[in-house]
């Protein structure tokens, strides 16, 4: 009996959870509809720069919501070139960095890298070559990088960031910034808290 009467308590308990949640985001305060079609698997695009202190300082954050969306939603990190940090030349060879470290699948791994270089040892990245000096402190061979930096296979991976940039543009204009399955853009409150950031993001990833 006691099982039984578990199992209907957990049935009421259920909805009523899920609907707290909804409740508790209000569109147009906590995120914005964007008049564009939805992906077709969940998404979550993270817009951001290495140069942004904000972005670095969301780094944490990042990899709870990672831990806590399901199998099947795509976490991808999408490196823009227009803030005002440095020359979008120098941004874009930062974007270039990242997708040699996803090409060698240490992607999280060296983007902490690049992130430390810049926010942590206070260092100046002036171009492609400080970017390979940190990707060789870290293990990477420096000819693979080179080799890999110039490939149509990171040229293809640039092209697509920047596309996505492009596509996606008209609403990010600061960083960081998350659209998620290709139709919410999250928005943050004074009064939110690390844990609602988190909450917010994994329960637009659930929206249709």
């Amino acid at each position: 009996m006691k099982k039984i009467a578990l199992f209907f308590v957990m049935a009421i308990l259920l909805p009523l959870q899920a609907c707290a949640a909804d409740a508790k985001w209000e569109e147009g305060k906590h995120y914005r509809v964007l008049d564009e079609a939805a992906t077709e698997q969940p998404q979550i695009l993270e817009f951001f720069s290495f140069w942004c202190p904000h972005c670095y300082q969301f780094e944490p954050l990042v990899e709870e919501i990672k831990s806590k969306i399901s199998d099947n939603t795509e976490f991808k990190k999408i490196h823009v070139n227009f803030m005002g940090f440095t020359e979008q030349s120098i941004q874009d060879d930062a974007t270039r960095a990242m997708m040699v470290a996803r090409a060698v699948k240490q992607e999280d791994a060296l983007n902490a890298a690049i992130f430390d270089y810049i926010h942590k040892q206070r260092a100046s990245v002036t171009g492609i070559k400080d970017l390979r000096n940190i990707f060789v402190v870290n293990g990477v061979d420096k000819a693979e990088f080179d080799k890999l930096s110039n490939s149509f296979g990171v040229n293809n991976m640039m092209k697509r960031n920047n596309k996505v940039l492009e596509d996606y543009r008209q609403y990010v204009r600061g960083v960081p910034n998350f659209i998620v399955n290709g139709r919410y853009q999250a928005q943050f409150t004074s009064d939110m808290s690390e844990d609602d950031i988190v909450e917010l993001i994994v329960w637009l990833s659930k929206q249709d």
